[in-house]
Parts: structure tokens; C-alpha cells; sequence
């Protein structure tokens, strides 16, 4: 199994160290390791492992500016057991103290639940992974039973689709109110997060104001069209209380042999514009 760029592999960690991390970097940038072989630049088809090569490369350059990586699973598991074996090796490899993401989006019964929990809490050992929340207490509970492991439920999300359920009305209200509070009242700050889209402008400060003191996932930023300026006047807490997540605008800087360097100035100019804030 590989070692994390500190030596050591992930584990569990809890919201001061977040917060530490946040506050030692300046910085509040998530990495989104959305991987996909198709991408990646071609020299490094030729790797035993193209895409724990890539993603190696990547936390390497990025380390110093990210205070998370999340791992979307969707482009492992389309690789099979090949992709679940290069998601384990880069999951090893992040630094330990840096917060990882399982972007599995998650959420059943109980007992599916519970398997899916130890799924990314103990057999991948993620410190957090998101969860869909559609299927109500039952399905997101498991995920919450684990010490120090944290569930990061859908909120309110930046694709078209959210207009189809999220802001219906519901008692006079959009769906995604009742779902922020409800969701809130079956865990603490210190293990359930939000997914809050980026490209929501008119809503930050709202859903800011429904979950004063939780941490958001927020997507959206760069390619999909949101700023990091607005999501920090609008999202911002006493802890930061925000991740927030580039993807392709990180990773996909560059596309040739000098991928790796336009990822890290990438990333460092992110950081650069969080830091005002912090």
C-alpha cells in the first residue's frame, strides 16, 4: 500500500484540524481528482498505473495550496477493479493531514447504508464521504455513527437538474430549506457538511444564514462558472466553514509534460484569492 508525501496513510480527523489546516495554508481549496484516462496526458498512458501516475504528479504540486482532495468514484469505478486499486494507491498517498473526500454519493437503507459507510470509513479509510439524502434519516444515520468520519449531504446543487425537486415549495418553502434543517438536526457541525453549489449566487448568504455554523462543499468554481470571491463574502464563518472544490480548473491546467507545474500555479492563484478572505 502506498504511503501518503508524509509517510503516513489517512485516517480520521476532526473539525480543529480542518480548521488548522485552513488556517496554516490561507487557504480553503479542494482538489477534485476527477481523473479520467482520456484527459490525462498521453505520455503517462504508458505508466503501469496512468492514473495513480496522474494523480501522484498532482497532489505533489498541489499539496501546499489544498487543505482537501476529494475523489470523485464514479471515474475508478468505471475503470473496475484496475480503478479501484489506483483510488486506493491515491488515497494512500495524500499527506495525512490533509482531508479527504469520497465523492460517492451515497444513500440507502440502513443496512446498504451501513455497508457503504464501512465501505469508505474503514476499508478506504476517507475521512468523509457525500451522501444523498433523498431516502431520509434511515439512509444518512449509518454514515454518522462513525467517530471522527464526517457525511457531506447534498444541500442545494449548481447542474439544471436541481430545479426539478430542490425549489419546489413545500409548506411555502423550497425543498432544499426543509432539507438543510432537517438534515442539520441529525448530526452536529463537527460531522455532517453540505454540498452548496457555487453557481447559486443568489442563494449563499440564504442557506449561510439556515446552517450558521457547518461546513459547505462548495463545487461550481471555474469551469462550471462560479468565483471564489463571491462564495467567501457570502459563505465565510468564524471557522472558514467552507471547502471549496476546483476540479478541472486544477488538474487539467496543463496537458503536457509540464502538467504537473500548471496544476501548482493553478492551484497557487486559488490560493492566492482565498487568502484575502483569511
Amino acid at each position: 500500500m502506498e504511503t501518503s508525501g508524509n509517510g503516513v496513510t489517512c485516517g480520521d480527523m476532526k473539525r480543529a484540524e480542518i480548521v488548522s489546516q485552513i488556517h496554516q495554508k490561507k487557504s480553503v481549496l479542494c482538489v477534485g481528482l476527477d481523473t479520467d484516462l482520456t484527459k490525462i496526458p498521453s505520455h503517462l498512458l504508458q505508466e503501469e498505473d496512468p492514473v495513480f501516475a496522474f494523480n501522484k504528479a498532482i497532489i505533489d504540486a498541489t499539496q501546499e495550496f489544498a487543505v482537501s482532495y476529494k475523489i470523485n468514484t464514479a471515474f475508478y469505478e468505471a475503470q473496475g477493479l484496475k480503478g479501484w486499486q489506483s483510488l486506493e494507491r491515491t488515497l494512500a498517498y495524500i499527506p495525512r493531514n490533509i482531508f479527504t473526500i469520497a465523492d460517492a454519493k451515497r444513500g440507502d437503507i440502513g443496512n446498504t447504508s451501513t455497508q457503504y459507510a464501512k465501505t469508505f470509513f474503514e476499508t478506504y479509510e476517507f475521512d468523509s464521504v457525500t451522501i444523498a439524502p433523498y431516502m431520509g434519516k434511515d439512509s444518512v444515520a449509518p454514515f454518522l455513527e462513525f467517530r471522527d468520519k464526517w457525511g457531506i449531504v447534498l444541500g442545494i446543487t449548481s447542474n439544471e437538474g436541481s430545479l426539478d425537486f430542490q425549489h419546489l415549495l413545500v409548506d411555502g418553502r423550497p425543498l432544499y430549506e426543509h432539507v438543510l434543517e432537517r438534515v442539520a438536526s441529525w448530526g452536529t457541525p463537527e460531522n455532517i457538511m453540505f454540498v452548496v453549489g457555487a453557481t447559486r449566487k443568489e442563494q449563499l448568504a440564504h442557506v449561510r444564514s439556515l446552517c450558521p455554523d457547518h461546513f459547505f462543499l462548495i463545487p461550481g468554481v471555474g469551469a462550471q462558472g462560479g468565483d471564489v470571491d463571491t462564495v467567501c463574502r457570502n459563505t465565510l464563518n468564524s471557522d472558514a466553514g467552507v471547502l471549496i472544490n476546483v476540479s478541472r480548473g486544477v488538474i487539467y491546467a496543463g496537458n503536457d509534460e509540464h502538467f504537473a507545474e500548471a496544476a501548482a500555479a493553478a492551484a497557487r492563484q486559488y490560493q492566492k484569492e482565498m487568502s484575502v478572505y483569511l
